[in-house]
């Protein structure tokens, strides 16, 4: 084992599946030269050349098109976006290409390409820097959706999507690349689709994922000390969703309590939530309940991004009010 950032096991994911199989190629802006705009893709051009470490001009749209068409032709690129909010000038090659030419050519092309890159808020960067897409791209057919939170995940779960032979949305965070953990020395995979239960509990079922399941888990142990025992599930996976596991912990727990970085309407939460009470509504002790962001674009000034986002506060209330709970 071996302490390892976010940033530097996303290198070594790419890297060793690169090693592994020659038809895997990185291309984005800054990959390259630059070794990444958050040195994610550090020291990867210096070991496999400009031919397979290759940087963009900034031309989204081409660059996911050129990925597109060399998966149709036999390689596995990975695509890096900057960040996601740039991903919206792709989204022609993404959802009418990438997600769906298996399916309209019954099956004579496999589409095996990973579009990567940080995803939601990072602070002060803006509305438009701020957001979250993952219920955008999970409602398509054709594509899966990959959230990882800490950096055991994150190398498991990118190893899987390269290999995968679909297109595979995989969102990370500016302020995960930092985080740091432990990792095996020895090569390991984890499957998309399962999701993770970080802390079991018996009282209340927090279902999360991504940079904001930290701030649940903290959460969670606070709460432990008042009796409140939360069973934490990270979902990893948005499409395809785990649940299973969901439907399980709340069977045991019988209330439901959704967090995610992302607007209220057409949410992850609203899915899980219809298939929950479709499936174990005589379980449920309450109603569900989601904590989201503000349904409104992301505020520039501090204070008002401390209102708009999640806070430990808000969840801690929102979980004493399903347990019915003075506040």
């Amino acid at each position: 084992m071996k302490e390892k950032s976010f940033r530097e096991v996303i290198a070594e994911a790419m890297s060793e599946e690169m090693r592994r199989d020659d038809t895997v190629y990185l291309m984005g802006e800054e990959v390259a030269q630059y070794d990444g705009a958050y040195k994610a893709s550090k020291g990867m051009l210096k070991e496999f050349g400009p031919k397979r470490v290759i940087d963009t001009p900034i031309s989204e749209l081409g660059f996911s098109g050129i990925g597109v068409g060399s998966a149709m032709n036999g390689c596995r690129p990975i695509i890096e976006f900057m960040t996601f909010n740039f991903s919206l000038v792709a989204m022609d090659q993404i959802i009418n290409n990438a997600a769906k030419i298996r399916y309209m050519s019954g099956g004579q092309w496999n589409i095996p390409i990973v579009f990567r890159g940080p995803t939601g808020s990072a602070g002060q960067l803006g509305a438009t820097h701020s957001q979250s897409f993952e219920s955008w791209y999970a409602s398509c057919p054709g594509l899966k959706v990959v959230i990882p939170c800490n950096p055991y995940d994150a190398k498991g779960l990118l190893k899987s999507a390269i290999r995968d032979n679909n297109p595979v949305i995989f969102m990370e965070s500016e302020q995960m690349y930092g985080d740091t953990m432990m990792i095996p020395n020895e090569e390991y995979i984890l499957p998309i689709g399962k999701a993770d239960i970080k802390k079991e509990g018996t009282d209340i079922s927090l279902v999360s994922f991504g940079k904001i399941m930290k701030v649940a888990l903290n959460v969670a142990f606070k709460l432990d000390k008042e009796n409140i025992s939360v069973e934490v599930i990270d979902i990893r996976t948005i499409r395809p969703l785990d649940y299973e596991s969901i439907l399980f912990s709340v069977k045991k727990t019988n209330r439901l309590i959704i967090l995610e970085e992302s607007w209220p309407f057409s949410s992850i939460a609203s899915e899980i939530s219809f298939f929950i009470q479709k499936k174990a509504f005589d379980y449920l002790d309450a109603p569900i309940n989601r904590i989201t962001l503000l349904d409104t674009p992301a505020p520039y000034a501090s204070n008002l991004v401390k209102t708009w986002f999640p806070d430990e506060n808000k969840i801690i209330n929102a979980i004493k009010k399903t347990l019915y709970l003075n506040i």
